[in-house]
């Protein structure tokens, strides 16, 4: 029997730690069996951050792989959510590209590694809890998006 290969253990762990961020993990699962968005709501584990696709892309590549958390894609509209801290409110309230969502909001997931009803992970979640530090985000949403260089301690 052939091993996973590694994307595939990063997607299963990725699949495990969101529907373990619902309060019923099992109805995200039998969801994503049924090739169902599954709602997740905010608050809990992490919030949601609401930018534009158009401007989302740029940051994502000003921001480093180890300093990205998690980020959904709506593909057939302009809209990307970006899962961050659940005190990252205050820091982006001035940031004009980006809202965040109330604790409670839901959030229609696919698996890590499919796209469902036009809905894909930009940048997958990968069991590690990472999520996208606001002060960054702000950064890479903000005015001129201050880029980080690799290997520059910050």
């Amino acid at each position: 029997m052939a091993q996973p290969t590694s994307t595939a253990l990063r997607y299963e762990a990725g699949d495990t730690w969101l529907s373990n961020c619902a309060p019923h993990p099992e109805l995200v699962r039998e969801a994503w069996a049924k090739d169902i968005l599954a709602p997740i709501a905010s608050g809990a584990h992490w919030l949601v951050a609401t930018a534009r696709l158009i401007d989302t892309m740029p940051a994502l590549t000003r921001i480093t792989e180890g300093k990205r958390g998690p980020v959904l894609a709506d593909g057939q509209g302009d809209s990307a959510w970006w899962l961050v801290p659940l005190d990252a409110a205050e820091e982006l309230a001035d940031v004009r590209a980006v809202s965040v969502k109330p604790s409670g909001w839901t959030l229609d997931c696919p698996p890590a590694g499919r796209m469902l009803f036009g809905h894909l992970w930009l940048n997958h979640p990968d069991g590690s809890g990472v999520l996208t530090d606001p002060a960054v985000l702000a950064a890479a949403l903000g005015p001129g998006g201050y880029r980080f260089r690799a290997g520059v301690q910050e």
